[in-house]
């Protein structure tokens, strides 16, 4: 019986020791969400500006040392090159849509968090959406402001049938 009291007592040390680590998962997890609603606000609305063609307000979510490759256009190293590109060949003709369901958060420890997911492209003249293509972005939250500092756009392909059909069904093109 004398054991039962030194028993008690490791078990309150030890559920004291594990309790600032449950607290701090529950603050990573909340920290998590929190991230990932500020990258998913940050990706609405880079891409509202991108698909409004509003280079003024798209400009501001790149840093002037960007760098943007996509396996079929190439890289480039700064946002002015990023904008231009755009200008010529995205706006009025094309928009962008991300996949719902395909977007990750990931944080990068004293600088930002790293954006993945898949978007599809449409065509603005039709409406119908054609290719689809995986991204990762890595923004930087400097001064109180997030930028993306490097880009990926690649495995560029056109969209199956099925999924052509799928857009069809839920009243997209």
């Amino acid at each position: 019986m004398k054991r039962f009291p030194a028993v008690v007592a490791a078990v309150l040390v030890a559920a004291g020791m594990l309790a600032p680590l449950a607290a701090s998962a529950g603050e990573e997890a909340e920290d998590a969400a929190a991230l990932t609603r500020t990258i998913t606000g940050l990706d609405d609305q880079v891409f509202d500006a991108y698909n409004r063609c509003d280079l003024e307000t798209f400009t501001r979510y790149f840093s002037p040392t960007v760098e943007f490759y996509h396996d079929s256009g190439g890289a480039t190293f700064d946002r002015d090159t990023v904008v231009s590109n755009t200008r010529k060949y995205i706006c009025h003709k094309v928009r962008r849509e991300r996949v719902p369901g395909t977007l990750k958060v990931y944080p990068i420890k004293n600088f930002g968090a790293i954006e993945e997911g898949e978007h599809r492209f449409c065509e603005v003249a039709t409406g119908k959406c054609e290719g689809s293509a995986k991204f990762v972005m890595v923004w930087q939250h400097k001064d109180g402001q997030w930028q993306m500092t490097r880009v990926l756009s690649y495995g560029h392909r056109a969209l199956t049938v099925a999924e052509k059909a799928a857009l069809e069904t839920t009243g997209q093109k």
